[in-house]
């Protein structure tokens, strides 16, 4: 029985680690006025027939804090990945001279960061509400559990380690969130 208890934590807790990584990979999208190569990870595009990550068809270079410098593997894959990057939502206009793509990053607008702040805090809600999801399911089983036998202080006990693994994780979004927010709004 309490190693039923155990199990349901531990399948909470995973979900809510995999909420904090989520919330990791979505912020690194996001565009803080610095030039990193992660906004370009939603990009893909199709070679040889097969829809690729421009990582697998490019190298991708950040070599001052205002440009990403794209250099597809092959030469005739250069109009691809301009067009590529110029369909996605990146929304900045690609530079290419036969060689190279150049993405120059422009300097964030103060309405902007506030923007981007906005969208980052939106996204750490989003998370922070599928971690109380992960809450209210364990405590959810935790309760049936109990109609299944399972002792009521034990279960207690489960209800109140559920609570401290969920507040761990409320925690550790505020942090990822604070973190995201001050790289933006850092001039």
């Amino acid at each position: 029985m309490a190693a039923d208890l155990k199990q349901i934590e531990q399948k909470a807790e995973a979900k809510m680690q995999s909420s904090v990584e989520f919330l990791d990979e979505t912020l690194v999208r996001i565009r803080a006025g610095k030039a990193n190569p992660h906004i370009l990870d939603g990009i893909k595009l199709e070679y040889y027939g097969t829809i690729t990550p421009l990582s697998g068809v490019a190298a991708i270079n950040t070599p001052d804090a205002r440009t990403i410098i794209i250099q597809p593997w092959e030469k005739q894959m250069i109009k691809e990945v301009e067009k590529a990057i110029l369909n996605s939502d990146v929304g900045i206009t690609p530079d290419n001279n036969g060689e190279v793509i150049r993405l120059t990053i422009p300097p964030l607008t103060e309405e902007r960061r506030k923007q981007l702040v906005k969208q980052a805090k939106q996204e750490a809600e989003d998370a922070k509400v599928s971690i109380r999801n992960a809450r209210r399911d364990a405590i959810d089983s935790i309760k049936k559990s109990v109609k299944d036998g399972v002792a009521e202080d034990v279960a207690k006990d489960a209800e109140n380690n559920m609570q401290k693994v969920h507040d761990k994780y409320i925690k550790k979004i505020d942090e990822v969130f604070a973190a995201k927010e001050k790289e933006i709004l850092t001039v």
